[in-house]
């Protein structure tokens, strides 16, 4: 006869510590909108969170808002008040540098308007486990204050280049493990000068990632309700006006130059398949308007890319 063996007892302590998360937030003005936003991401289920929060000076109490907050939960830091960064790049730039990611396991983006979903950070998690990836963003559905809404698909095929030529969705919805984030602030610390005119600190992330051979998950289901307002820098681009100022970017040259600004920031501008088009001159575009299916995940935003490229060679705006 067999002994019987007793139901082994589990401990709490055996019990795996939930995720924990330093969230980046970038400030500027948010008053309106802080108090929804900031619960959302305090309430977010089943992990641990610290709120880093750096607000560009601002005319509406918003230094004061995070005081206050701040006095009131430990989970939230500052960033010393009192710096003008003029746009919401250089600020989540200095996030990137300052922020203390020691003691996370994930580094997540937020922008300081949205509503997050109370799943959205395990969501990332289970997403990033189950595709092996580095690094995580999704899709959103944008709201407007006359009740419509809009699902921003951004969760297209990703090519092999087009993390030079777009980022990975709303930066807003990005999650990245801490080993990523770490070499991301270790690279941004030794050369700050780097991200000087860069608009899209979102783009950049996304770019540094895949070129130093991160790979990163873009979820189909939406992880936030992304508002949109007058007061947004970067919003839905939905529209007439939108597509006219896209196409001004494009065919100007000026989505091409911050292209070549976030390669040679990111590290992609030694590779030799990136000098020959990005840095080829008329021949490089040329070369770049025949891969423009290597250079963009939709394919209207393809033939657009390809047009553009065409465009400029032809006007020998090439650089």
């Amino acid at each position: 006869m067999s002994a019987v063996v007793p139901a082994r007892s589990v401990s709490i302590n055996a019990v795996a510590p939930a995720p924990s998360f330093a969230i980046c937030l970038a400030a500027f003005n948010g008053t309106p909108w802080l108090d929804e936003q900031v619960a959302s991401i305090l309430a977010q289920e089943d992990v641990a969170v610290t709120l880093w929060a750096s607000v560009d000076a601002s005319q509406d109490g918003t230094e004061a808002w995070f005081d206050q907050a701040a006095a009131r939960d430990a989970r939230i830091r500052l960033l010393p008040h009192g710096q003008r960064f003029s746009g919401a790049a250089p600020n989540f730039f200095r996030l990137l540098r300052e922020a203390d990611f020691s003691t996370c396991d994930y580094v997540a983006l937020a922008d300081q308007d949205d509503l997050w979903h109370p799943d959205k950070l395990r969501r990332a998690v289970e997403q990033m486990h189950t595709h092996r990836a580095d690094a995580y963003s999704s899709n959103v559905v944008a709201f407007w204050p006359d009740g419509r809404t809009a699902h921003l698909h951004k969760a297209q095929a990703q090519r092999p280049w087009d993390h030079l030529f777009e980022a990975a969705g709303p930066g807003c919805t990005y999650v990245m493990r801490r080993a990523l984030a770490l070499a991301m602030q270790a690279a941004l610390r030794a050369a700050p000068a780097a991200t000087a005119g860069i608009r899209f600190h979102d783009w950049f992330a996304y770019a540094f990632a895949r070129t130093h051979g991160h790979t990163w998950h873009i979820d189909d289901r939406p992880g936030l309700r992304y508002r949109q307002h007058l007061q947004n820098e970067l919003g839905a681009h939905r529209g007439w006006r939108a597509l006219r100022h896209r196409a001004g970017l494009l065919f100007g040259g000026d989505h091409l130059d911050q292209a070549r600004r976030i390669a040679q920031a990111s590290g992609a501008v030694h590779l030799p398949a990136v000098r020959n088009t990005l840095f080829g001159g008329r021949a490089g575009l040329l070369r770049l308007a025949l891969q423009a299916g290597a250079c963009r995940r939709r394919r209207r935003d393809q033939a657009a890319f390809a047009l553009a490229c065409l465009w400029l060679a032809w006007r020998g705006e090439a650089k």
